[in-house]
Order: C-alpha cells, then structure tokens, then sequence
C-alpha cells in the first residue's frame, strides 16, 4: 500500500490510485486525499462561518477555529481520524497548496491596498498606525524574559530573534479582518472607516517591514550561514523593493498607458499575473525573505492607470479568497495544539499576551487620534479596531515556528491571542461606536469591499 510505503519515504507516495476494486484505499495516495482533506476543511470552516453570522464575526475566525476543531486539539487527538484524514506523510501536500493561496492572497493585498487614502487621511493616519506598533512593539523585550520563564521551551530560541518575532506579532493589524469588520458596522466610507484604513495600510507596510527583520534575524550565522547574512538579506531585500516600485512600476504603467483601457486587460490576463506574483515570491525566496512578501511587494508595484490593477484583482480574488486561502488558516490550526498551554503559568502568559496586545495597540492609538482632534468615543472605536489581528499575525507566527524561533506552546498562545483580540473587536467596536451621536448606521455607508465575498481573512 501507498502510505505503507510513504511513511519512511514520503518520494514514494503515488499520485492516484487504481481505485477500491483493486483493493487499494484512494486515502492512502496524495490527489484523492489531499481532495477529501480540501472537503473537510471547507465544510468544518463554512459550517463554522454560518454559526458565527449572527455574533457578526470575520471569517478567519471560524477559519482558525476550524483547524484547531480538526486538529491535535480536538479531533485529532481520535488517533483514526488523524491517521485517515491528516496523516503525517500529506501535511507537504496540503501545506503547499495552503502556501500558494497565501501568496496570491498578498499579492492581492498588495494589489488593493491605496496610498492615495493614505494621502487623503493624511498626518493622522500614519500618526496613528505609528502610535498602534510602537508601544506594542517595544513591550516585547519585556515579555519575552517573563514567556520564558512561564515557558521553559521558549529559552531555546536566541532572545534577540524571539523578541523580534514577538513583537511582530503583538504589533501587527489585520487589513483584510478591519477592512470586513468596517463593513458590517456599516462604517467603511465614514471618516472613521477611512482613517482606521489608511492607518492600516500604513501598518501593513511597517509589519512586513518588521517581518524582514524578523527573517534577517532569525536566519545567517544563527543557522550556520555567513555572519553578515542578515545583512545581506536586509540589503538586498531593501533593493528588491526600490527595483519594484521604482523601476518596474513605472514601466508598467507607460505601458499600460499606451495600450489604452482595452488592450491593458490583456496585460491584466490571470496567467500573466500569476506568473509574475510567484516570480517574484521566488526571488524573495533566494534573498532569504519568505516568497509572500515579493508577492506582497509585486501587488504594491502593479499601477491603477488603465484599470490593470483592479482588471488582475477581479480575475484572481475568487479563486483565492474562497478555496485556497482558507486552507492556510485552517493549516495553522492544525498546528496548534492548545494541550501544550497546560499550567497555570502558560495560562497566565495567554492572559498577559492578550492584554499587552489589545491595550497596547489600544492605548497607542487612542492617545494619538485624540490628540490629533478625533472625538473621544471614535477615538476608543479607532484603537479597538486597530487590535484586530489576522493574515500577517499568522504568517509572523507561522514562519517563526518554521525557524524554531517559537515552539508549540508559545505558538499555540499567540494563536490564541490572535482569536481573542479578533473576536472582542466587533463587539467591543459597536458597544464603544454606537454610543456616539456622530455614529452612522449601516445603511448610510455605501462602501464597497472589492471581489464579492473580501472577508476572508
């Protein structure tokens, strides 16, 4: 049998089986089950999106909670199911394919994402985003002695590339998750909406910023490259961006310009621009950056002029956003294995963890958009919103467990973090919002998210 075979050489799986009347089981050959493995994440994670409908929740909510129902928490702790369904030898399958959406899903975000509302907001936005990742930030080199005391495992990472990862993680704001949570308050086009989304934006740019430091750190002499490596992948990295925005841009919009609105849409053709995202992702893979931030940074370099941003959006978001990407969420609850956080002390950490993230995130912003001239209350709403976490949370966590800089117990903290800040940020955004007599309801806003169903993550 193919699982028999895969399990001292995962090389030797066979793609498809010769089917059950040649007595051999389809879950033991990689097509077959990686599609009844695609199967069940969907159904966990949609059955899970319609429970949470009527609590107003974003879909990565059910999302992360689906992994974690489908993995060593739950039912994955019923050794036949794990054993059928997730065994070991296909986690690369899956993984790969999760991978994928990922980074087709930055290279969205990238493609989406418009400084010309950051302009528009001006000053405050960045002020504000500022104000959200420093303190955040900062708090991490505090943190971490006391996460390895509460987790003893965690003291095997280097304290420099830990304190990095953390604070990362703690700093991040999801844009995806805020962009949906605005929305379903009805608050996307009110100036309250496009200053909590321009100073996201801003966010975005700084975390990816924070996580190729984090990578630079993590990697070189620490795992027996050359010592100045981190130096290397910062610089060249660094050129990586200047080329892409700064030369490839341009040239794609004279291009585009010159080709007129009809002939910019085969520019925009799904092919091309899958090509070029994974291109990209493979160069910031030789640079020693993870693929999706190339992908990330391609999507920042495609122009507006001639449509050809929003042309490339329409034609992949789809796909991505309602198959792949949901598989990178699920995944990650998969990984997380919420035994592991078992004492009092890891508990306790989960608490800590929580709270520097929200109130730092929430005391940051809420000092700087009052004393930029935001209303108190909007202002509370404004930090609240801010908290949110999500896509790049994951990414930063996941990305340290790939580089053993955090261990199961304290991935498994942060994920928790990051379902707790997400899931009290509707409710706690619409108590605050809905007391101010500025307030709009939902049927004032006339704000469109773009691609249909945006709300994946």
């Amino acid at each position: 049998m193919a699982a028999n075979s895969s399990s001292s050489s995962p090389a030797a799986v066979k793609m498809a089986s010769d089917g059950v009347w040649q007595g051999e089981n389809p879950l033991d050959f990689a097509l077959p089950l990686l599609a009844v493995q695609i199967a069940v994440v969907l159904a966990v994670t949609h059955g899970l999106a319609l429970a949470l409908r009527p609590l107003r929740q974003p879909k990565v909510v059910a999302e992360i909670l689906g992994g974690i129902l489908l993995g060593p928490s739950a039912l994955g702790r019923w050794g036949a199911f794990r054993r059928a369904i997730f065994p070991a030898w296909s986690a690369a399958a899956l993984d790969t394919v999760a991978g994928l959406g990922l980074l087709l899903f930055l290279f969205l975000v990238g493609l989406e994402l418009d400084f010309r509302a950051v302009r528009r907001a001006g000053p405050r936005s960045v002020a504000v985003a500022a104000a959200g990742i420093v303190p955040p930030f900062l708090a991490a080199p505090g943190l971490a002695p006391l996460l390895r005391l509460a987790v003893p495992a965690s003291a095997r990472a280097a304290f420099l590339p830990l304190c990095v990862f953390v604070g990362a993680a703690l700093s991040v704001t999801a844009l995806p998750v805020l962009a949906c949570i605005l929305k379903e308050l009805g608050l996307l086009g009110a100036p309250l909406g496009e200053t909590a989304m321009a100073a996201a934006a801003v966010n975005d740019v700084f975390a990816w910023a924070l996580l190729a430091l984090a990578l630079a750190v993590s990697g070189g002499g620490a795992r027996g490259g050359a010592p100045l490596a981190p130096v290397y992948i910062l610089a060249s990295g660094a050129a990586f961006v200047a080329f892409m925005l700064c030369a490839l841009r341009p040239l794609m919009a004279r291009l585009a310009r010159r080709a007129g609105p009809g002939r910019a849409a085969a520019l925009a053709s799904p092919g091309a621009v899958v090509a070029c995202a994974l291109l990209a992702g493979a160069a910031t893979d030789a640079i020693g950056v993870h693929p999706v931030f190339g992908a990330f940074v391609f999507g920042l370099s495609v122009p507006r002029e001639g449509g050809l941003a929003e042309r490339a959006g329409d034609k992949v978001a789809p796909l991505v956003s309602g198959l792949m990407l949901p598989l990178y969420f699920a995944t990650s609850g998969l990984r997380t294995d919420i035994d592991t956080v078992r004492d009092a002390a890891a508990w306790g950490m989960v608490a800590l963890v929580v709270a520097v993230a929200f109130l730092g995130k929430f005391g940051g912003t809420f000092a700087v958009a009052a004393w930029t001239g935001m209303a108190r209350r909007e202002a509370a709403a404004l930090g609240v919103a801010m908290s949110a976490k999500g896509l790049v949370e994951l990414i930063v966590l996941n990305i340290g467990k790939e580089r053993k800089v955090l261990d199961d117990t304290t991935f498994a903290i942060f994920v928790i973090m990051a379902l707790t800040t997400t899931v009290l940020a509707t409710p706690l955004m619409t108590a605050v919002y809905r007391s101010s007599p500025t307030a709009t309801t939902p049927e004032s806003d006339g704000a469109e998210l773009k691609g249909g169903d945006a709300c994946p993550a």
